[in-house]
């Protein structure tokens, strides 16, 4: 063979694996598109996209506008709401601390968090930093989520001093359970206890900064005209609008991040590095503390899908460390969800195909992240293409109508016709709960007033419903509307009132079951 002919010979095989090369990291080809359809099939107003593979950004790109009605499109840069998306951040901070040697996952919070007490005096004394991000403390489903959503004047220690008033769902790590947001603050405090420095301080300069996340904050009330930030939308009374933007600071360490598409492909660099700078030596945390968090914490139960969705049931999903973990046609995937009014969003991590994505919205449609994130793991994967849209979407018309059917037979069965067992005057005053304190009942044209005296939005008119439960109906409609029903003692006083949503679909965070209203009495 002639040496010119080696030598093409050798610039064709080093262009055919540059091709394949390529290939493996390119992604889809027809992904503008895919975020289009996504958008338009679930009236998503702006998106961001960000895709890393084999430690390279192939993707941060934005797509539609920032706010309905304004042209301003979104970009790379645009920062949106990533709500619980921020406990990886959090647990990452404290990875970095058990590397310094400053705690360990398994310190009991008493001796890290001074005063932090449980309703369980058993779990007070025995509840470590592991069991807080793990969801195995005997708390239930979103409970005390009502102290900062919607938005309430508590602080951070204030949040935290209501968990003795809680009463647990279970006994103490005997089944995954709650506190999904109140704990995570009370693990993020354990930062400032340890080093005196913020939860807010240590993430601005020991993530952010570190990793040039420059497009990023801690708090939407760092949002000022002329930057570069998205607007929340909700569907209200079955308009999609702009709604306000749900203040978090109270529970930051569990949700308060508003982050791009840019800078969220550099955070799931680090992360499929296992804690390792991509660009320059040194690491944010340790592959030790990689592997910790990545590893099942807390077995989770699994239910079986919607039909449409039934290719995406796991064989095992777990609990990491501000991570969620299951499987996909044979590989793990490192994964956690974000939502707050207005905004959802998801990031997910294929460690072994070393792929990570990451999905932020402006509107609150979980079928319009979760189409597009199975569609580029299809791809990645090398499976059969499936319309993810038409199957996401067809699960959340069958839900709606079903809801619907739910409500009109709810109202159907009703007794219009009943009147309350007391003159309504005698349904007002001071009620209180145990975990969150004051609740305002009044008498105002004829009718009642229900009022959360901590929740400044939490304001409705109380519309008699059947005998005595009436429904409170919000005047901020962003509000999931619920009933009151008051129980009643023998000689015909108030003895207490409990809550629960109207809707099915109501959010779990409007934790309105949770609550027992007891009458104050009157000096």
């Amino acid at each position: 063979m002639s040496k010119t002919l080696r030598s093409r010979l050798l610039v064709a095989i080093l262009f055919a694996s540059a091709v394949s090369l390529w290939a493996q990291t390119a992604p889809p080809t027809d992904l503008d598109a895919y975020v289009a359809k996504s958008m338009k099939t679930f009236e998503v107003p702006g998106m961001a996209v960000a895709i890393v593979k084999d430690g390279k950004i192939v993707v941060a790109k934005g797509y539609g506008v920032r706010k309905l009605g304004d042209p301003t499109p979104v970009d790379e840069h645009t920062m949106f709401g990533i709500a619980s998306m921020t406990k990886a951040f959090t647990t990452a901070a404290l990875a970095t601390m058990v590397d310094a040697g400053k705690l360990s996952w398994d310190d009991p919070i008493y001796q890290r968090l001074p005063g932090f007490v449980m309703y369980d005096p058993y779990a007070s004394h025995e509840v470590t930093i592991r069991d807080l991000l793990t969801h195995y403390n005997g708390m239930g489903g979103n409970q005390g989520d009502l102290l900062f959503s919607p938005p309430s004047t508590f602080t951070r220690e204030e949040i935290i001093h209501k968990l003795r008033f809680m009463k647990p769902a279970s006994s103490f790590r005997s089944r995954f359970g709650g506190g999904k947001v109140l704990l995570y603050l009370a693990a993020g405090q354990i930062i400032p206890a340890v080093t005196g420095i913020s939860w807010d301080d240590y993430i601005r300069q020991h993530i952010f900064e570190p990793l040039g996340m420059n497009n990023s904050n801690v708090d939407n009330a760092e949002f000022k005209p002329g930057l570069n930030y998205s607007f929340p939308h909700e569907r209200v009374d079955g308009k999609l609008q702009v709604i306000h933007f749900e203040k978090l600071d109270g529970v930051g360490p569990a949700g308060s991040i508003n982050s791009c598409a840019a800078d969220m492909a550099k955070w799931v660099q680090l992360q499929l590095n296992r804690g390792k700078f991509v660009d320059r030596d040194g690491r944010l945390f340790s592959e030790q503390q990689s592997k910790e968090m990545w590893s099942p914490q807390t077995i989770l139960p699994i239910d079986d899908s919607p039909p449409p969705l039934a290719g995406l049931k796991p064989n095992f999903a777990d609990e990491g460390l501000g991570w969620w973990l299951q499987d996909y046609h044979g590989r793990k995937l490192v994964g956690h969800a974000g939502g707050i009014g207005g905004f959802v969003s998801y990031v997910m991590l294929v460690p072994e195909e070393n792929v990570g994505v990451v999905v932020l919205t402006n509107a609150e449609e979980d079928g319009a992240y979760d189409s597009i994130l199975y569609h580029v793991l299809d791809y990645y994967l090398g499976l059969p293409p499936t319309d993810w849209i038409a199957a996401f979407k067809s699960v959340k018309d069958t839900q709606e109508k079903e809801a619907a059917e739910t409500m009109k037979k709810t109202a159907g069965e009703h007794a219009a016709d009943s009147k309350p067992s007391l003159p309504l005057d005698k349904y007002a005053g001071v009620y209180t709960d145990a975990w969150y304190g004051p609740i305002t009942i009044r008498q105002e044209n004829r009718g009642l007033i229900i009022s959360f005296d901590r929740t400044p939005s939490m304001i409705g008119n109380l519309q008699h419903w059947q005998y005595d439960t009436f429904k409170a109906h919000w005047r901020d409609r962003t509000i999931e509307d619920a009933f009151v029903t008051f129980s009643l003692k023998p000689d015909g006083s108030i003895e207490s009132a409990r809550m629960a949503a109207v809707s099915p679909l109501a959010d779990s965070s409007f934790d309105y079951q949770d609550l027992l209203l007891k009458p104050v009495e009157k000096k």
